[in-house]
């Protein structure tokens, strides 16, 4: 049974990341504006596709997971600091809260590893 949880807790923490890569991808312009208006340079824009639609899908079949749990991670922080930190709007701090949270899940994740059912346990 917890090989079925570990794999349902991976897809579940990785999904958003694959759904926001994939956002970012067809409204590019939009988020690569946002980004700018934001003080990020956009031309990141290709490596935050990158490592949330490349680290959501290597999270999902369980490849390099400690490695892109921690990687995620940091990318998550850096992302509610830069883009969720007007905690005078209840709507940011939800949001920072959120980045927060699933931080947790994948510092959870990168401690115990993908479990049975992924690339990483297959022999």
């Amino acid at each position: 049974m917890n090989r079925y949880v570990d794999l349902a807790a991976r897809i579940l923490l990785a999904q958003i990341f694959v759904l926001a890569g994939l956002s970012k991808i067809t409204g590019y312009a939009g988020t690569q504006g946002y980004m700018e208006s934001m003080g990020v340079p956009g031309m990141l824009l290709p490596l935050v596709i990158l490592l949330e639609l490349g680290g959501g899908l290597a999270l999902i079949v369980g490849w390099q997971t400690r490695l892109v749990s921690y990687a995620l991670a940091g990318f998550t922080v850096i992302a509610a600091l830069i883009f969720h930190s007007n905690f005078s709007d209840q709507m940011q701090m939800i949001m920072f809260m959120k980045n927060l949270s699933i931080t947790g899940g994948l510092l959870l994740l990168a401690l115990h590893g993908a479990g049975s059912l992924s690339l990483e346990k297959r022999s």
